[in-house]
């Protein structure tokens, strides 16, 4: 009896100190590796301070820090569907899979839990709603690429809130026949479709569920990157604002909200740094909505920070022991808005674009010779390549998984690269650690080196789900 009372007294200490996670944030960063973040914490020491050395992120600040490995089931290196099955099951699987298991089954997530413990659950992305990472936590699909498929999961699931910049395939199944467009079924399921950060502000006081999506017009696959940023466009620092505001209308429940910074894979995938260190950036910006959140519910409050995958092998100096992050200041676009620029400079000069025309283009976007000098091997990289896309008219676009690019604005990319001394092993995913960060209520949960699928079993641990 006395030996009864002492494990029940430890229970109970155990509890009190470690708290329940009432209200739980998960961050991803999409190919997000270690040195995503470390380059993005010099690159700001660089450029705020003028020193070398880190100006850390918030999170980076987060008590618990440690690394997990990615590896699928199937592969050594994960793609984005099993790594985000993974960390919303925790379980692997193989590439290309949504929600299931390697046999092809049917896997619970830890917001699906969330949802079955009585908690009120958002999934927001900076990319499309119906994307792998995102719909790991709400769709069962045997293909990624089955976006059809996976958007009419999302009423299934039931949660309250969904957002991001659009849907890919709104009425074309997998196999690329017609279907019937699910934005009516959406609104059968009760949920209230808002585009925009306004329309989410006029309608969220009636709204039971809320589905939230850029502007009429914008581009569905993705939000802008942060570099390329108009005002008014969304973000994802609104996002989450939003998300927070929608979740805690019915204060007493709790909530459970997943939060992708998609478009760091993106860049990464085209070696675009100074894009990429920005939108970790963007993601920071994000946590903090989060964070101001948690100083109001300390120990109620679980936030957690993490990544899929690596993607680039991005390399933090090329030999010569030293970085020029800086110079990355000067790039005032990402590598796909300068190419959709240099193809409205040809449209406008009607294919008829000067060196110096392009001299001056590069030196006003990129900060080649009037921001930076660049050596002569640079300069007769950039004037090769224009001798052979605009004077011999042999333009052959460069491909990286989710982008086209002017070869002008491939090789302005490189140079820019080679003068901030970054290079990349690829345009894919790689095998690398990713960082996890943690603060709050059962962030205790997080210590040591893991695996990506312990992260999403000590949320539901914390949670209680």
């Amino acid at each position: 009896m006395k030996r009864l009372m002492y494990v029940l007294c430890f229970v109970l200490i155990s509890v009190v100190a470690h708290g329940q996670a009432k209200y739980v944030f998960y961050f991803i960063g999409d190919g997000m590796g270690v040195n995503q973040v470390n380059g993005t914490e010099m690159y700001r020491a660089e450029l705020q301070n003028g020193r070398i050395g880190v100006e850390p992120l918030l999170f980076t600040q987060f008590p618990v820090g440690t690394m997990a490995s990615t590896f699928s089931a199937t592969n050594s290196v994960t793609d984005s569907s099993a790594a985000g099955t993974a960390l919303a099951t925790g379980s692997k699987t193989y590439n290309g899979a949504i929600g299931m298991d390697d046999q092809k089954n049917p896997l619970q997530t830890v917001a699906e839990k969330a949802k079955k413990a009585g908690k009120r659950v958002g999934i927001a992305t900076s990319v499309s709603i119906d994307h792998a990472t995102p719909a790991a936590f709400y769709a069962h699909q045997p293909s990624r690429s089955m976006y059809y498929e996976i958007a009419t999961d999302l009423p299934k699931a039931d949660f309250d809130f969904y957002a991001g910049s659009g849907f890919l395939k709104p009425t074309t199944t997998a196999d690329k026949k017609e279907a019937p467009s699910i934005f009516p079924m959406f609104e059968e399921a009760g949920y209230t479709l808002a585009r925009g950060y306004n329309d989410f502000k006029a309608k969220v006081p009636q709204a039971k569920k809320m589905i939230l999506i850029q502007e009429e017009g914008a581009d569905v696959s993705s939000l802008p990157y942060a570099i390329d940023r108009k005002e008014g466009e969304l973000t994802l620092a609104q996002i989450t604002e939003s998300a927070i505001e929608f979740l805690t209308k019915e204060k007493n429940k709790g909530f459970f909200l997943m939060v992708e910074g998609g478009k760091i894979d993106w860049s990464c995938h085209a070696n675009d740094a100074a894009t990429t260190f920005n939108e970790v950036i963007d993601m920071d910006e994000a946590i903090k909505v989060a964070y101001e959140f948690y100083k109001k519910h300390p120990k109620e409050t679980l936030i957690v920070v993490t990544a899929d995958h690596e993607t680039g092998g991005i390399a933090l100096g090329t030999g010569k022991y030293a970085l020029n992050l800086q110079a990355l200041q000067y790039q005032k676009n990402s590598a796909d808005m300068l190419s959709t620029q240099i193809s409205e400079l040809r449209k406008a000069k009607n294919n008829k674009v000067s060196w110096e025309d392009m001299k001056s283009f590069l030196a006003e976007n990129m900060g080649f010779w009037k921001e930076i000098p660049i050596s002569w091997e640079q300069e007769k990289k950039l004037r090769d390549e224009y001798e052979k896309s605009f004077v011999k008219s042999k333009v052959v676009f460069e491909e990286s998984l989710y982008s086209k690019s002017e070869p002008m604005a491939a090789r302005a990319k490189e140079v820019m690269d080679e003068i901030a001394m970054i290079n990349w092993a690829s345009g894919s995913h790689s095998a690398g650690y990713v960082p996890v960060f943690a603060i709050g209520a059962g962030s205790q949960l997080f210590g040591g080196k893991i695996d990506n699928i312990e992260i999403p079993k000590r949320i539901a641990k914390a949670g209680r789900y």
